[in-house]
């Protein structure tokens, strides 16, 4: 019986990892170390964090991206963004050095024991542990508009399905989103040759400005402070104080999550993309279907169009139903808030005693640093505090409140 079962091996559960062993915990770790990162991005994207902001979290600090970018003979500077197989090959190093040995196999069901929990791998064997983190990362979240949903792959993919372009050299693509994810990858797609349009539902792009130098005269930095998250008080906030952004009241919470952050364009990516990539704005997909040859889109107020294939660069939800490996009562069990996410206190614990949550699944709790590789560090130190405590006295610092009557699981707010 193990203390701690960490599930899932990205950012957010090798640093989870990384301060259970320094805590002293027995713990085991499951899961492919980077694998959306390995797998899932085109070679030629770039980190959109600063380096400075893209640290995997140990308690000592000692295996920081800078740290490895030296071993490597790079500098990680700020304003110069890095390759994502740089830091994929960073998280790596990071496991091999700050983590003990990660079982790579998956875990495809977790289920509740009276003593804790029941872990089963895909080849059949069977781990129990007092706790859970679960820190699947983004891909069981996929989201894809209604509109194209149920057309074949082959026809209709998300973007974060391509761990390579090459398929569509010389094709016809349209990329619907108007983020990061869909302006670079039809800038890579049109690098390639393949001719491309992007269709966004908003009336114009949104870029991000050249990050201010780092060494700024004081009164600028008190003006427009610089954060994990981009510069500005209210970045800042969301960056540097996810704990008390967690006791806002739910309803800003939700507008907050709705809002702050939205989609935009890396400065770096601008002009790859204007000038090389048709943009078409207020431009709503309503409807699509296969044709021969590819799909035909209908989109509101304008010309249908036919292209060979979609990609949907349209983000993540991350709801409590999508978190498949969890066995249905538990999964049932789970309280929510309002976006359909599974409530959490504030060790990150959620209503079920002594199953934690890390990484985006917990945005709606903790704020927009849960969607990046920021909120890491905050989460992995905090969980663990909060493992340690319920494996010492048996009980939580609080209590998520029992779901109301009539309303499956849901809360408006939670308090800890």
């Amino acid at each position: 019986m193990y203390d701690l079962l960490v599930v899932g091996a990205g950012p957010y559960g090798l640093s989870v990892a990384a301060h259970a062993a320094d805590a002293g915990l027995e713990l085991r770790v499951f899961g492919r170390p980077m694998a959306s990162w390995r797998d899932n991005m085109p070679g030629g994207m770039f980190l959109k964090s600063e380096p400075w902001a893209s640290n995997l979290s140990d308690p000592g600090s000692r295996w920081r991206l800078d740290a490895y970018c030296t071993t490597r003979g790079m500098t990680a500077r700020h304003g110069e963004p890095i390759p994502v197989e740089v830091f994929a090959e960073y998280g790596l190093w990071f496991a091999r050095n700050a983590v003990p040995a990660v079982d790579e196999r998956t875990v495809t069901r977790i289920a509740p024991r009276p003593d804790g929990f029941e872990a089963v791998t895909a080849d059949g064997e069977a781990v129990r542990a007092r706790t859970v983190a679960l820190a699947v990362g983004v891909m069981p979240f996929v989201e894809i508009p209604a509109a194209l949903r149920g057309l074949s792959p082959a026809l209709v993919s998300h973007s974060s399905h391509h761990g390579d372009l090459d398929r569509f050299r010389g094709r016809d693509v349209t990329v619907i989103g108007g983020g990061q994810a869909a302006l670079e990858t039809a800038a890579l797609l049109a690098e390639q040759g393949s001719r491309v349009r992007v269709l966004a539902r908003a009336d114009r792009l949104r870029w991000n400005t050249v990050p201010p130098a780092w060494e700024r005269p004081w009164w600028r930095s008190a003006r427009s402070p610089q954060s994990g998250l981009g510069c500005g008080w209210r970045n800042w906030f969301y960056a540097e104080r996810p704990g008390l952004y967690r006791r806002l009241p739910g309803p800003t919470r939700a507008r907050i999550a709705a809002t702050a952050l939205g989609p935009a364009g890396a400065w770096w990516v601008r002009d790859r993309v204007e000038g090389s990539v048709e943009v078409r704005l207020d431009h709503e997909v309503t409807a699509a279907r296969a044709v021969p040859g590819g799909v035909r889109l209908e989109v509101a107020g304008a010309e249908p169009l036919e292209t060979e294939h979609v990609i949907a660069a349209t983000g993540f939800r991350a709801t409590r139903d999508r978190l498949g490996l969890l066995s249905g009562g538990l999964r049932g069990s789970l309280a929510t808030v309002g976006d359909g996410s599974p409530a959490v206190g504030r060790d990150f614990e959620s209503s079920h005693p002594g199953l934690f949550l890390a990484g985006l699944v917990t945005a709606a709790g903790f704020g927009p640093a849960m969607r990046f590789v920021y909120g890491a560090d905050f989460t992995a130190g905090t969980l663990v505090r909060g493992v340690r405590r319920r494996l010492r006295t048996g009980t939580p610092g609080g209590a998520i409140p029992a779901p109301a009557p009539g309303r499956r699981g849901e809360v408006e707010t939670v308090r800890r």
